[in-house]
Parts: C-alpha cells; structure tokens; sequence
C-alpha cells in the first residue's frame, strides 16, 4: 500500500480502499501452478516443472462485450479446443462498459474506478465492471487457463488518457486485486511501439514485479515489430511476444512480410535467453493488411502455416486469432472491425480454430525442453511458401512443409542408424506410415498429394 499512502489527493485514496476493499470479498475457485522460465531459458514451464506449451487464443473484447453466460460459452469451447491461454483487455477504451452497461471508469478518469461497493457478488447482474474482470480471471481458471490480461490497451495512452502518475495509481491498484492469481499473466502495451511511452510500458512492469514477481509478463508490440527490440534487457521482462501482423508479402517492404519464423529465429539466439513466441499473427477471416475489406481474407491454411513456422523457428507457443472472435462481432454491430462479417458464435468453430490442437499435441508428443530449431538438417530449405522448417530433440526430428513439396534432409545428427519415418497431418492430427529407413546421407522426401499451397504436411523422424 505504500504508493497509496503517498498520495496528498484524499479522493484517490478513498477510492483506492473501495476498489480493494469489494476485490477483498472474492477468492480465486481453483489456483492454478504459477508459470516460470524453463531451465534453459527458451520455454515455460509450471513452477511444479511440468511442460506448458503456450497455445493462445485472442478474446481482446471479452470483458467489454460478453454476457457471464457467453463468458461461459466461449472459454467451454477453447478449453474444448485444447487452448490453455486467453488474451483479453482489462480497458480497450476510458469509456469502457460491460455487457451489462457497467461503467470502468468515473467520467473515463483512470485513477477513478467507477465502483457499487455493497452489491450481492453472487448476482451477476449486479456486478460492476472491477467484479467482472475479476470474475473472467477465475472462470479462466476453473477451467485450467490462463488469462494473459492488458491492462491499459497502447491507443489509451496515446490519447493522453494515462499519464505515467495516473498508470502508477491504476497499476497498484489493478495489481493488489490480482495479486494473488496463479493464472494471471500480463501484458504492457497494446498494439503500439516501444519506445512510444516507454517510461509507461516500464512502470506496468515493474508494478507488477513489485507485487508478485511470479506473475509472469511481457510486451504486446506494433505490427510487424517484436518486444525484445526495446525491453529484451528489462528485468521485468520474462519473455518476448512478437506481433508478426497482417500484412503480405506484396504489402509489407519494411518487414518479414509472411516469414514470422524470422521474429523468432532472432529473438531465440538473443542474450540473456528469454522464452519467445508469437502472440498475434495474421487472424483467419481478417482481411490482408487489416483495413482494405476488399482484399483476400487470411484463411485456415495461412494460420497454420504462422503457427508451424514460429514454434519450429524456437517459439515456446502461439497465438491463435479470428477476425469476428477477437472482437465478439454479432450482425449489427456499430463497432464493426475490419469487415469481420460472421457471428463469433459461429466462427469460434473456425478450421483453423479447430486445428491449433493437433500443433499442440505434436509438440507434447516427445521430450518437450530438449528440443531446439535446427535448419542445417534442411539441405534446400526455399523461401517463401516453399520454405521447409526444422526443430528437433535428441532421438527425433519434425520438419513442416505449407505446401507438400519435395524436399531434402540430413538426419546425421540423431545419431541412430535407423529411422521411423510418418507423415503428420495438420489438419486433422492424422498420421501416415512411411516406414523404416536405413539413416545414410541424404533422404529424400516426397509429401502425399499435390504441391499447392495449403496441402502442408509434417515430417516425424525417429530413432529406430
């Protein structure tokens, strides 16, 4: 409480004790391991050691747009989908309501929570805002997710809406009442550059250090750029989160266009090691580039293809977008973004939504903290679309193709004479015998089916 205490304006104090004291009554339901850096720096782990691969989802709006039973529906069907994480804004904007018209803040005031102390926390309906972001973190965790929270999203702070005084005020407050969630990852930034604000993005760090430094953190950067560009060095910095964007390769002459492995391949081999992965790339159903709806719209091929390439690149996991879920879009909508035109109701059951798992269970599929990025086993790795990624561990190897062309490998470095070889589908999680073959030279591979952009398919190499 000491920055509280520190403060002359008697109206900040009073609502500093309100805002804790109605967050006091609730406890979490079911606490959740706190996650921590793997031993070797490059992965997450429970603070039990157990593997966690991060495979995200974007629910951006959620605690602005859903009802407490759509709530329900939405984190129901992630679960169902095998995702562990949900990244969400605690405000989008200073004028931020609720599903049920419950105001954040008093007349869009950072440092005045708009509070109904007294209210009955088992009646829904009478949550006030604070309630309901506190009342999302646990359903999360009842379920066995982790809510990846913004606390401010970057363009609030870009309309002068938070200087650094009032993120001090709002940041001690915010981190009090969570303080005590196991399931409780942050996010400084929001969509914007680092160096915009920087003094900002480091205080909500180091607030949140300051309060439970289990409680992992890092940057949600720019499009096309990557946290580890400014805060890599930060101490409060625990990994590096890559926006890789939305944009092609036509449309992007600045960046890595398409090739999101390149933010991670970079950011893997910096020092100190930190954990990195990409936590916004191209959404399925957006339009490329965002905001011209005439152009193609991202399909399931093109997420699977961002998710293959960044966690073979070294990521320690992904995160999954959809255009009408990230914004809950509904018909009617004025709130419209980026031409989203499907129900989220319907588009939670998006292809690409629905194959995120099988990446997931791949990666579980085999010894999880050895495995390392290794492209010297591709001897004709292409670019662009022909690109062929590689991660391997000790006794085995996978190599990803997005479009199923033929391609080359020295699998040397296994050191096994013999090879278990399997096709790995996808998009469905469905595996295909190769069989055994004698590990001499080079090996060459030919996918199943026709080269065309979206027939991808994962090699599986195995010491036999």
């Amino acid at each position: 409480m000491s920055v509280i205490l520190k403060i002359t304006d008697k109206r900040f104090i009073v609502i500093a004790f309100a805002f804790l004291s109605a967050f006091a009554l609730h406890a979490q339901t079911k606490a959740l391991p706190y996650l921590k850096v793997s031993t070797n720096g490059h992965y997450l782990m429970t603070e039990k050691g157990d593997p966690f691969f991060w495979l995200g989802d974007t629910g951006w709006l959620l605690m602005q747009k859903l009802s407490h039973q759509d709530v329900d529906r939405y984190l129901d069907d992630r679960k169902a989908k095998g995702f562990n994480v949900v990244q969400m804004m605690v405000l989008h904007d200073a004028n931020d309501c609720n599903y049920y018209k419950d105001s954040a803040l008093v007349n869009g005031n950072l440092v005045a929570p708009y509070m109904t102390n007294g209210k009955d926390f088992a009646d829904y309906i009478q949550y006030d805002y604070w309630d309901n972001v506190e009342w999302v973190v646990d359903e999360a965790a009842k379920r066995g997710m982790y809510a990846a929270i913004v606390p401010v999203w970057g363009s609030v702070v870009k309309k002068k809406k938070a200087t650094i005084g009032m993120i001090r005020i709002y940041m001690n407050l915010l981190c009090q009442k969570l303080q005590d969630r196991s399931n409780v990852i942050w996010m400084a930034g929001g969509d914007i550059h680092g160096d915009e604000y920087a003094e900002i993005w480091n205080e909500m760090g180091e607030a949140v250090k300051l309060h439970n430094r289990k409680q992992l953190v890092t940057f949600h950067p720019f499009g096309r750029t990557q946290s580890s560009t400014w805060f890599h060095q930060s101490r409060w910095l625990d990994f590096n989160m890559v926006q890789s964007g939305h944009r092609s390769y036509e449309q992007d002459s600045t960046g890595y266009g398409e090739d999101n492995w390149k933010y991670i391949a970079s950011d893997y081999n910096r020092t100190p090691v930190k954990p990195v992965l990409d936590g916004e790339p191209s959404y399925e159903g957006i339009p490329h580039g965002l905001h011209d709806t005439l152009q193609p719209r991202w399909t399931d091929n093109d997420v699977r293809r961002y998710a293959y390439w960044s966690v073979f690149a070294g990521g320690c996991g992904f995160t999954y977008g959809n255009n009408s879920v990230m914004q809950f879009y509904l018909p009617g909508a004025k709130d419209r973004s980026y031409g989203a035109t499907e129900p989220w109701t319907s588009a939670i059951d998006a292809k690409g939504a629905n194959q995120m798992q099988f990446l997931k269970k791949l990666i579980q599929s085999k010894p999880y903290f050895e495995r390392v990025p290794d492209q010297t086993m591709v001897l004709d790795g292409g670019a662009k679309y022909d690109y062929v990624a590689a991660t391997r561990g000790k006794d085995y190897a996978f190599f990803y193709t997005y479009n199923g062309r033929d391609f080359k490998v020295n699998a040397n470095v296994l050191h096994s004479g013999k090879l278990k070889a399997t096709w790995y589908n996808p998009r469905n999680g469905q595996t295909l015998a190769i069989g055994v073959m004698d590990n001499k030279g080079t090996l060459d591979f030919n996918p199943p089916g026709e080269k065309q952009d979206g027939n991808d398919w994962v090699l599986i190499l195995e010491g036999n």
